[in-house]
């Protein structure tokens, strides 16, 4: 399950705000050059920013499957034609491209993930966006990386107690239809857990969050989202 795992990595030990940075210059950057060889040049820098956070490739397609269909899927209708020769691969090269630009940003972001606790998050959030509408965006991230992966966790458990119960020899829109209603089932019921709890702790706007302090470690990551951010707007 994608979430955060305490570590040693280079990775971990950055500052939080130095490796949002770093998402955000490298997504201007793919957005900017989507040319076959730029998306090289992305691929090996996402190569060594798995590295660096000690991430694991395989596992961590598995975990972004759910993606898998809407990215392969845009290339293959694109390229479909009504005539011969019934799929053109110039029409399809530049979705390709994009579904795969896509996949890169994925992978940096799950070496944040996999890298930066929860609460880093969100007072990385709160110290660079100031007033309201940072507490209102530091809380937003809080609650998606803490309550998604139970999501996963029920989407899971619905799909294993159907497969169990031989669902598996219902029809594919019957099989849909019981997944997702127990998913969502689960998930309105844990929401309501969720505010319940959220009052008996006495939720605050503005806890008292953890120190977070710019280090040298932190200036090769700087660097590199400057670079990443300059190589976009050129």
């Amino acid at each position: 399950m994608l979430t955060y795992e305490p570590g040693d990595s280079f990775a971990h030990g950055l500052d939080p705000r130095s490796k949002l940075a770093v998402q955000v210059g490298f997504a201007a950057a793919a957005f900017a050059h989507t040319t076959p060889r730029a998306l090289a040049v992305l691929t090996v820098l996402v190569l060594a920013l798995a590295a660096a956070a000690r991430l694991s490739l395989p596992a961590t397609l598995r975990e972004f499957r759910f993606a898998a269909p809407f990215l392969a899927g845009a290339p293959l209708l694109e390229g479909l034609t009504l005539g011969p020769p019934w799929f053109s691969v110039a029409e399809a090269t530049v979705p390709a491209l994009s579904s795969y630009r896509v996949l890169l940003i994925l992978l940096v972001s799950a070496a944040y993930v996999r890298t930066t606790p929860v609460r880093d998050s969100r007072a990385a959030v709160q110290r660079t966006v100031p007033g309201r509408a940072g507490q209102f965006l530091g809380v937003g991230v809080a609650l998606v990386f803490r309550f998604l992966p139970v999501l996963q966790a029920d989407l899971r458990r619905a799909r294993d107690g159907m497969r169990a119960r031989l669902g598996t020899e219902q029809p594919l829109s019957e099989r849909i239809r019981l997944v997702a209603t127990g998913g969502l089932r689960r998930a309105l019921a844990r929401t309501d857990r969720l505010a319940l709890a959220l009052r008996a702790r006495c939720f605050a706007w503005n806890p008292t969050l953890p120190r977070l302090a710019l280090g040298r470690r932190d200036l090769p990551a700087l660097a590199l989202a400057a670079f990443l951010g300059a190589a976009a707007l050129l």
